[in-house]
């Protein structure tokens, strides 16, 4: 009951779609243009590096505030096993991100709150996440390359720091983590699979963050 409470308590806040309402307070409805994406991503191209940005701080900070609201409320009861309710939290808020029910489970990718949850779950994991979305952006431009790699890699370091008793909880929990785990990166590859066809074909369109920077990369 306490993992559906915890999934319950991220997807409330990940109902909280900031493109959405960003988009809105500009007159538009953000999954009616560009990729049709309710996301940071297509923010940033529809209405700019200031939306863009803002989108991404928004729902990165709704999977944070979900993953800190359960460790305050289950700390006590369920110290063993907190970094599980923890990740049923951050999982919950990128549910309610990617299927918000009150938009015809019409939400975006989840990589913005899948960046709350690495920033919220581990200081190792951030780190690395950070090194391998931006390492990879700033060399192809390609925001969907960097965000599924970032995937392949959280499963990886969730493996290897819960193999090695970082996380300090049973097997079995560990095993339930790796699950859920494997669930949202099978998830993010599924929101991805028309990306994942573009890169194949080298058709996936690139990200710039300004006019110069595109415009000396077509150089």
């Amino acid at each position: 009951m306490v993992r559906l409470i915890c999934l319950a308590i991220g997807y409330a806040f990940g109902l909280f779609q900031t493109s959405y309402i960003y988009g809105k307070l500009h007159g538009i409805d953000i999954r009616e243009h560009g990729s049709g994406n309710a996301g940071s991503t297509n923010m940033l191209r529809t209405l700019g590096l200031k939306a863009g940005l803002l989108t991404f701080a928004g729902d990165c900070m709704k999977c944070i505030l979900a993953v800190a609201l359960v460790r305050i409320l289950f700390a006590g009861s369920y110290g063993d096993m907190l970094p599980l309710l923890a990740f049923y939290a951050a999982a919950g808020t990128i549910l309610g991100h990617n299927f918000p029910f009150y938009l015809g489970f019409r939400g975006g990718k989840g990589i913005a709150a899948t960046a709350g949850l690495v920033l919220s779950f581990n200081w190792i994991m951030a780190i690395l996440g950070i090194i391998t979305f931006f390492t990879t952006f700033f060399v192809t431009h390609l925001v969907s390359l960097g965000s599924l790699l970032v995937y392949v890699g959280i499963m990886i370091e969730l493996v290897a720091l819960g193999q090695s008793g970082y996380f300090g909880m049973s097997q079995m929990h560990l095993n339930e983590l790796y699950a859920v785990g494997l669930v949202l990166a099978v998830m993010a590859f599924w929101k991805h699979r028309e990306n994942i066809k573009r890169l194949l074909g080298g058709t996936e369109r690139k990200t710039y963050l300004s006019s110069k920077q595109k415009e000396s990369e077509g150089k």
